[in-house]
């Protein structure tokens, strides 16, 4: 049974790895993978100032989530699991304790710059499409930006 934990700064590496492992999972190319390391990179500062929780199972880390919290506004700025797990439904466990989470920090709503092929995923959650919001990595790419009402 997939369990919920903090994550722990020295995980930084493989949270890092496992994000970019997944993003390559929507067959984008090496050159683009390549060019969303850094915004892909998790390191022990970040972990240590945000809500960073690692979904794992029989100590195999399957997925993780952060919230980051700025100016009381939250985001949940990233969700990715491994790309061997995707189509089994560990997504929605993964949401499920996103969800959860959410409630136990007093996150009443949240927003999410979504990559375009998993903006779907996020509406059948309960997301809703509020506009877009410019890519961090690319000038000309804009990327979906969805919020989710905790109820």
């Amino acid at each position: 049974m997939a369990a919920i934990r903090r994550a722990k700064p020295e995980e930084s590496q493989l949270l890092s790895d496992l994000a970019l492992l997944s993003k390559a999972q929507w067959d984008y190319s090496e050159e683009f993978i390549l060019a969303c390391r850094d915004a892909l990179t998790i390191d022990e500062k970040y972990i240590l100032k945000n809500h960073v929780f690692v979904m794992e199972e029989d100590r195999t880390t399957l997925g993780f989530f952060a919230f980051v919290i700025k100016n009381g506004q939250a985001a949940l700025d990233f969700m990715y699991l491994n790309p061997e797990i995707i189509g089994r439904g560990y997504g929605k466990i993964l949401w499920s304790h996103v969800v959860t989470r959410a409630k136990e920090l007093g996150i009443s709503r949240f927003t999410i710059d979504s990559d375009p092929n998993a903006k779907g995923f996020y509406e059948k959650m309960g997301a809703v499409v509020i506009g877009e919001t410019p890519s961090t990595v690319f000038a000309d790419r804009s990327l979906p930006l969805l919020k989710y009402v905790v109820s």
